[in-house]
């Protein structure tokens, strides 16, 4: 298998994992601060908005390539091996049925929010000096 063929996979397992978390975090079974990290990685991994924009030389593909992943992997690994199991059925039978990951407008929104915050942040911090 060629480095083409390994970086489609893995894109596609990054994408089936945003989903299996998103069914995780609905899960009953799934423990309370591990809901949480789900929902900020789903958020995130879902919406349509980048944290950094892609335009931003080298920066703007840091998140994708290291952080999402890097979260992934720790939501996944802190969930409970029954709801993972499950989860990642249900991401598979969505993926199948919708051919796409869904999208997360909130995660848009608290993106948005986030950059905003910085940016006010950041005048006031320049407006006082």
């Amino acid at each position: 298998m060629g480095i083409t063929e390994r970086t489609k996979t893995w894109a596609r397992r990054i994408k089936r994992d945003a989903v299996t978390l998103w069914f995780a975090y609905r899960d009953p079974r799934t423990p309370l601060a591990v809901k949480a990290l789900c929902a900020f990685v789903v958020a995130y991994a879902l919406s349509p908005i980048d944290l950094i924009p892609d335009f931003i030389p080298v920066l703007g593909y840091v998140d994708d390539a290291l952080l999402l992943p890097a979260l992934i992997w720790l939501a996944v690994k802190l969930l409970p091996p029954v709801v993972i199991e499950e989860s990642r059925a249900k991401a598979d039978d969505w993926m199948l049925s919708h051919g796409r990951k869904p999208v997360s407008k909130l995660g848009a929104v608290l993106i948005v929010a986030l950059w905003i915050a910085v940016l006010i942040g950041a005048w006031v911090w320049w407006t006082r000096r």
